[in-house]
């Protein structure tokens, strides 16, 4: 919030008694367009955007909450004068934090230890690029000149906005459920931007899922059905399902998975905030071991809570045409023949598979992190929404090849009661008749249909979040 204005207005307020007050007087003559004396929102947003850089909807709208004192809707020059004083001690408490020894610079072993503390690992060669960014004197270290003035016109206010280029976003789905929990800001959670988020994720994950629906369920065919026949391909799958039930039998089992997004992704969350608090003292940062462990434990926590409709999902998509009507059939019929241990099938392979994924994510997106500062961050520690994509997709799909076998035996353990002759084996049953029939390939059968659904799992459900982020009116980061 205010990141922009904070970087544009909060240097030219650093040293008021050292600079003429018309420095405040220009810049407030830019923002007035029209001359009338004071600046609205439209006025606002049109001459930053003439400056290059233009202002989320809610930064516009905490400007005018925080700054008109007399609720007129505009800001008049002694609003914006005391609006740039208040949020100066801001400014100069952001330089402060970072400068460890209090020497008046920051230097590249302050960052590193900055970063540290709030749960972000680099090297010393990566501190440095950083500050190249904003040393320009070439003296390696960073003053409050230096600060200020690198900051007028760069969206970035404070080291901590590094970590946030680097936050995986919530509107990647790739149709898992076994992804770590995105972190929010306190600002965040006070101005409701957590929920916007999470609203705007779940609407993209729906539509994701729903887009790559027939893959997911060849996948699923392939992981319960493949060790009949050796033929069954990606060509012969699509043509055997299609023959079975016709095109709409391609999206068999979706509406469970997509129903299933909103009760796991608010029990995640919900676990994912409490185990952090247990985890973590007052006041300390979250850093990746943290992390890792709580959005772990709320995903089995999760996991727990939705796992019959994962069975339902299954069920349905090896079902038969006419087999069951929808989901609440699907259920009861379960629940008659089977009793309600049959909901929890799979149960144990897929809580293990929690760890696995969100331990090689983690490590694969950080290396891929490290790797792109020491070779491609020049004048921005910015990556770009491209290589965020791919660091992104990249890390979930070898998280996803890691606990693919634990994934392939739960799916064959929920759908081992519809498997005409199968023989109802545990975990480790099945996994040693998978390898003495299959050999170790068995163990991935399904995993290039999976692994197709990435790519457009992950670029739908970025174009839709984006835009569901605009809708409604979530700042951008």
């Amino acid at each position: 919030m205010l990141r922009w204005l904070l970087g544009v207005v909060l240097p030219a307020a650093a040293c008021q008694d050292a600079e003429p007050p018309t420095r405040y007087e220009t810049l407030f003559h830019k923002l007035d367009r029209n001359g009338d004396g004071v600046v609205d929102i439209c006025e606002l947003q049109e001459g930053l955007k003439s400056l290059g850089i233009p202002l989320g909807q809610d930064a516009e709208e905490k400007i005018f909450t925080t700054g008109d004192v007399n609720k007129d809707g505009k800001l008049d020059f002694e609003e914006f004068m005391k609006y740039l004083k208040d949020h100066e001690k801001q400014m100069k408490l952001a330089f402060k934090s970072l400068d460890k020894n209090n020497d008046g610079k920051i230097e590249a072993s302050e960052i590193v230890q900055s970063l540290q503390i709030l749960g972000l690992t680099i090297s010393k060669q990566q501190a440095e690029l950083i500050l190249q960014s904003i040393d320009a004197d070439g003296t390696m270290t960073v003053d409050w000149n230096e600060w200020r003035d690198y900051f007028l016109f760069n969206p970035v206010t404070d080291i901590e906005e590094i970590i946030r280029f680097w936050k995986h976003s919530t509107g990647i789905d790739i149709g898992d459920s076994l992804t770590v929990p995105d972190e929010f800001t306190e600002d965040e959670k006070k101005s409701g931007q957590w929920w916007r988020q999470l609203l705007a994720g779940g609407v993209a994950g729906a539509v994701s899922r729903t887009s790559t629906a027939p893959l997911d369920r060849l996948k699923v065919m392939m992981q319960v059905h493949g060790s009949k026949s050796e033929k069954m391909n990606i060509y012969g799958g699509f043509r055997q399902m299609v023959k079975e039930g016709g095109i709409r039998s391609l999206w068999r089992g979706n509406g469970t998975n997509v129903i299933k997004i909103a009760p796991e992704t608010a029990v995640k969350f919900w676990a994912y905030e409490q185990y952090k608090k247990l985890l973590t003292e007052e006041g300390q940062k979250v850093g990746t071991f943290e992390r890792f462990v709580s959005g772990s434990m709320a995903g089995a926590t999760a996991q727990t809570l939705i796992y019959p409709m994962e069975v339902l999902k299954t069920r349905l998509a090896v079902g038969k045409t006419g087999q069951y009507s929808g989901m609440f059939d699907c259920a009861k019929k379960i629940l008659k023949h089977e009793g309600m241990g049959a909901f929890y099938k799979g149960y144990v392979p897929n809580l293990l598979g929690i760890i696995p994924y969100a331990g090689i994510d983690l490590a694969v997106y950080e290396l891929l992190k490290s790797h792109w500062l020491d070779n491609f961050a020049k004048d921005s520690v910015n990556p770009g929404v491209v290589v965020l994509l791919g660091c992104g997709a990249l890390s979930s799909t070898c998280g996803q090849l890691a606990s693919y076998p634990l994934a392939l035996v739960r799916t064959r353990m929920q759908a081992q009661a519809m498997v005409e002759g199968a023989a109802q084996l545990n975990m480790v049953g099945l996994f040693r008749r998978i390898i003495s029939k299959e050999g170790i390939p068995g163990l991935y059968r399904g995993i290039t249909p999976n692994f197709m659904k990435v790519l457009p799992a992950v670029g739908i459900s970025y174009v839709v979040y984006e835009n569901m982020r605009q809708t409604l009116g979530v700042t951008q980061k």
